[in-house]
C-alpha cells in the first residue's frame, strides 16, 4: 500500500522515490502510525460495550468507565516514559519496534475468552502505545533537514492524516465485527492490523533517517545498572503488595483501579511542581511556566470532557439511543468514527480561516482559541442534555443528538489541542524542550484520572447534574482563561 502512494520527484534524479514529494521513509512512519491508530482505536471503540454486554464481561456501566479512563489515561502518562526509553535505552527506531511487537501481543492477548487475559492484554496495549506515541514523531522530524526544511510542516500534516484515517477507519470494520460477529474476533482483527503496521515498518526501515536509530544520550553502565535496581525493586514490591491482597482475600478490581488513577493525578502535579522549583531556570522560564499551568489545568478539563466521548457518551448511545439512520441500524462503535472524520474535512478549513483572518490582522490569539475550544466543550454537554432529557421519559433519542455532541466536541478540539501543542513548544523552557511534548500528553492523563475517580466513587456520569456541573466547569474555565488573558499574556512574554 505505502509504495501504490509514493511517486518520483521532480527535484531528484529520478531513481529515488519520494512519498508527495517529501522523503521515502515518511511512508512507512505514516503506515505503522496509520496501523496503530487503527488497532487502538478499534480496540477503543469495542472496549466500553464489551465490558457491559451480557456475552462480555457484564459490568456496570460505572466500572466500565474507569477501567476505559484508567486505559486511556495510561496510554498517555506512559507517553514519557517512552520517550525516555527512546533517548536513554534503545533509540527511536527500536522502541518503535518493540512498541510495535508489545501492541500485537496485547490485542492477542484481548482476544482470548478469559477475564485474566483481557485485563494483561490491556496493559501491554497502553505500554505499547505509550513506547510508540512519543518515538514515532520524533522519526518523522528526522527525516527532514533540520526545524527550517520547508517540508517539515507538511510532512507532519500528512502524518497527521495517516492518524485519522486509522482511527476512522477502525470503528467501522473492528467495530462491526466486534458487535455483530464476535467481540474476540474484532480484538483480534486490531492484533492483525498492528502486525500488518509492524511488518511494513520493519521492511521499509532502510528509508527511515540515520537518527532513527542512534540512542541519543545513552546510559552509562552505572545507571543502566541503577535504573534496573530500582525498578526491580518497585515492581517486587508491587507484586508482593498484590499478591497479598489476592491470597487474603481482601483484592477487587478497585486496588487496581484507584492506584493508578491516583497516580495519574500526582505524577503531573510532581512533575510540574519540579520543572517550576528548578533553579536554573530563567526568570523568564519560571514566568512562562507559571503562565503554562493555566494552560494546563485548563486542558486537563478538557480531556476530561472530550474523552468521556469514547464512555459516557457511547454507553449512552448502547442504551438509550436510536442508533439507525432511514431505518437502517448501524453498529454502536461507529459513533467513533465521526470526530477523526471531521477532523480531516474540517482542519484544513480551520487552517485557512485562520490564515484568512491573519492576513486582516484579526487572528485571535492562543488565549482567546484556548477559552473558546474549553467553552465549545461546555456546550457539548450542554447539547447532551437534550438527549439525556429524552431518554428520562423512556424514549429513544435520535441519532443526529450523539453526532452532534461529537461534532461540538471536535469543533472545541480543533480549536483547543494545536493551540496546546503550540504553546507547549514555544514555552517550554530549554533546559526541558524534549520533555515538554511528554508533559502536554500529562494533561489528558490528568482528564481521564478523574473521571475515572469518579466512576470508582460511583458517580453516574450520564446524569444531568454531573453533565451539567460538567458543562459549566468547561465554559467556566474558558471564561476565567479568557477574563484574565491580560496576566496570563504577561507571564507569556513574548510567546502569543
Amino acid at each position: 500500500m505505502a509504495s501504490s502512494l509514493t511517486k518520483d520527484s521532480a527535484s531528484t534524479s529520478g531513481s529515488e522515490k519520494t512519498f508527495f514529494g517529501h522523503p521515502r521513509g515518511l511512508a512507512t512512519l505514516f503506515m505503522i502510525e496509520m496501523w496503530e491508530r487503527f488497532s487502538y482505536y478499534g480496540m477503543r471503540a469495542l472496549l466500553p460495550l464489551y465490558l457491559i454486554a451480557p456475552d462480555g464481561l457484564h459490568m456496570n456501566p460505572a466500572t466500565a468507565t474507569a477501567i476505559y479512563s484508567v486505559y486511556v489515561s495510561l496510554v498517555y502518562l506512559l507517553a514519557m516514559p517512552g520517550g525516555w526509553f527512546g533517548d536513554r535505552v534503545w533509540g527511536p527506531r527500536k522502541t518503535v519496534a518493540v512498541a510495535g511487537t508489545v501492541v500485537m501481543i496485547g490485542h492477542l492477548a484481548l482476544a482470548l475468552p478469559t477475564q485474566a487475559t483481557f485485563f494483561a492484554g490491556l496493559g501491554l496495549v497502553a505500554i505499547g502505545s505509550g513506547l510508540l506515541k512519543s518515538n514515532i514523531s520524533t522519526m518523522v522530524g528526522h527525516l527532514y533537514d533540520g526545524p527550517d526544511d520547508p517540508r517539515r510542516d507538511g510532512g507532519f500534516t500528512i502524518f497527521y492524516m495517516g492518524i485519522n484515517t486509522g482511527a476512522f477507519a477502525a470503528p467501522l470494520i473492528i467495530g462491526t465485527i466486534g458487535e455483530n460477529v464476535s467481540w474476540h474476533l474484532g480484538f483480534a482483527l486490531a492484533a492483525l492490523g498492528m502486525g500488518l503496521g509492524l511488518l511494513q515498518f520493519l521492511a521499509g526501515t532502510r528509508h527511515l533517517g540515520e537518527r532513527s536509530h542512534v540512542v541519543p544520550k545513552p546510559l552509562s553502565a552505572a545507571e543502566r545498572a541503577s535504573t534496573l535496581r530500582k525498578s526491580m525493586i518497585w515492581l517486587a514490591v508491587a507484586a508482593v503488595f498484590y499478591i497479598v491482597t489476592v491470597v487474603t482475600g481482601v483484592y477487587t478490581l478497585n486496588w487496581l483501579l484507584v492506584p493508578i488513577t491516583i497516580a495519574g493525578l500526582v505524577i503531573p502535579i510532581v512533575v510540574l511542581v519540579r520543572i517550576k522549583r528548578d533553579k536554573e531556570l530563567s526568570a523568564t522560564e519560571q514566568s512562562k511556566m507559571s503562565g503554562y499551568i493555566w494552560f494546563f489545568a485548563a486542558a486537563a478539563i478538557f480531556w476530561m470532557i472530550f474523552d468521556q466521548g469514547g464512555s459516557t457518551v457511547a454507553l449512552f448511545a448502547a442504551s438509550s439511543a436510536d442508533n439507525s439512520v432511514f431505518g437502517w441500524e448501524f453498529p454502536v462503535s461507529w459513533y467513533q468514527s465521526v470526530n477523526p472524520v471531521l477532523i480531516m474535512s474540517l482542519a484544513p478549513v480551520f487552517a485557512t480561516f485562520w490564515l484568512a483572518l491573519n492576513r486582516r490582522g484579526k487572528e485571535p490569539s492562543s488565549i482567546v482559541k484556548f477559552s473558546s475550544g474549553l467553552v465549545l466543550a461546555g456546550a457539548s454537554f450542554f447539547l447532551f442534555l437534550i438527549p439525556l432529557t429524552i431518554a428520562a421519559d423512556g424514549n429513544k433519542a435520535g441519532a443526529m443528538w450523539v453526532v452532534a455532541i461529537y461534532f461540538v466536541q471536535t469543533l472545541a478540539e480543533l480549536t483547543l489541542s494545536p493551540v496546546g501543542l503550540s504553546v507547549t513548544t514555544k514555552m517550554a523552557p530549554a533546559k526541558y524542550a524534549s520533555q515538554m511534548m511528554g508533559v502536554w500528553f500529562l494533561a489528558v492523563t490528568a482528564g481521564d484520572c478523574i473521571t475515572g475517580l469518579l466512576s470508582i466513587a460511583g458517580v453516574e456520569l450520564n446524569g444531568t447534574g454531573v453533565v451539567t456541573l460538567e458543562a459549566f466547569l468547561a465554559v467556566a474555565a474558558g471564561v476565567a482563561i479568557f477574563t484574565y488573558r491580560g496576566k496570563v499574556k504577561q507571564l507569556m512574554g513574548d510567546v502569543r
